[in-house]
């Protein structure tokens, strides 16, 4: 068939239609490079131009909705590339009082919304960028070291407000960034897991945001939704208002084809994101292929789980870009 665009190609997939190859991406974070918006933007164009991937997850620090609240981190080696949070602004249950709503478009969260406009601007809107939207409670977690899970159980009212106003916050970000450049929202629940807490606990204090949140995305042309961890609140999830699905399924349930019968919803992954930093090139190749093969090359963009090590040796994600495009 004749060659798409990347758009045409990414919006195929998504409604379930024949492409003429199936969408691929794989994302990485850029510690000490992810501060500024020109540098975050500079860094993520250059893995563009090395990989010429399908879409674009752009990668600020993870702790980045925290920063404006007064959260302060540094990077100390983490094999992920993640920052490691120094000063939280939540310890006490108290400290939630504090947590109120600040402008989108100031402080860090105004470079990360600068960054998405950069890089779609650079790449004359070509490739569908996606900016990452944490949802409220996984805000929260990030906020408190954690501490959120015991307080929502202690005084639930006040753990409520504070997360309706990073619910606030969080909307304005995402709105920004769709409005300057961002052609959809990676959006990222990392507590929506029986690891953490109940299914009715998630409804309270997760869902009911997470929606609220994803009310705001009307314009995202590829809304996908990041389910983190193992032992996923699939089913409790499957029914948000987005494009697709992510979570790690080459290390939890379900697999790629049960996700995509479940949801009716394009999936997306494929990939081993912690395996794929010790894989030989072929077997990432081999991880590739099968994704493929599992949907039979249908309503599915092969990428990671999550993110993957920057250790990661090019040559391995040349050889996962190879076997989808191959």
């Amino acid at each position: 068939m004749t060659a798409m665009t990347r758009w045409e190609r990414v919006e195929a997939a998504l409604a379930g239609r024949e492409v003429d190859r199936v969408p691929v991406s794989l994302w990485r974070h850029f510690p000490n490079q992810d501060q500024s918006a020109e540098d975050l933007a500079v860094v993520t164009l250059a893995w563009q131009a090395r990989f010429d991937f399908d879409f674009i997850k752009l990668m600020p620090p993870g702790d980045y909705p925290t920063i404006d609240w007064g959260a302060e981190s540094e990077y100390r080696g983490s094999p992920g590339g993640t920052r490691q949070t120094t000063r939280f602004p939540v310890v006490a249950l108290d400290d939630w009082r504090r947590v109120t709503p600040v402008a989108p478009d100031q402080g860090m969260n105004r470079q990360v919304v600068e960054a998405a406009r950069l890089v779609n601007e650079r790449l004359g809107g070509a490739v569908p960028v996606l900016q990452t939207i944490f949802s409220p409670l996984t805000v929260a977690m990030k906020l408190s070291n954690g501490a959120v899970l015991a307080h929502l159980r202690e005084r639930p009212d006040i753990v409520h407000e504070a997360l309706a106003a990073i619910t606030e916050v969080t909307r304005g970000v995402l709105v920004a960034s769709l409005e300057r450049g961002a052609g959809g929202i990676f959006f990222a629940t990392q507590c929506a897991t029986t690891d953490l807490m109940t299914v009715e606990e998630y409804r309270e204090f997760g869902r009911r945001y997470d929606l609220a949140v994803l009310e705001a995305a009307g314009a995202s042309r590829f809304t996908l939704l990041h389910l983190h961890g193992e032992h996923i609140m699939f089913d409790e999830l499957r029914d948000y208002p987005v494009h697709a699905l992510n979570w790690h399924d080459r290390r939890t349930a379900p697999t790629l084809t049960a996700g995509e019968r479940a949801s009716g919803r394009c999936v997306v992954g494929g990939i081993d994101e912690k395996g794929i930093v010790a894989m030989s090139a072929a077997e990432a190749a081999a991880q590739a292929r099968d994704a493929v093969a599992q949907l039979g090359g249908r309503h599915l963009m092969v990428a990671p789980g999550c993110v993957i090590p920057i250790a990661t040796p090019e040559a391995t994600i040349q050889a996962v870009v190879a076997a989808v495009r191959g």
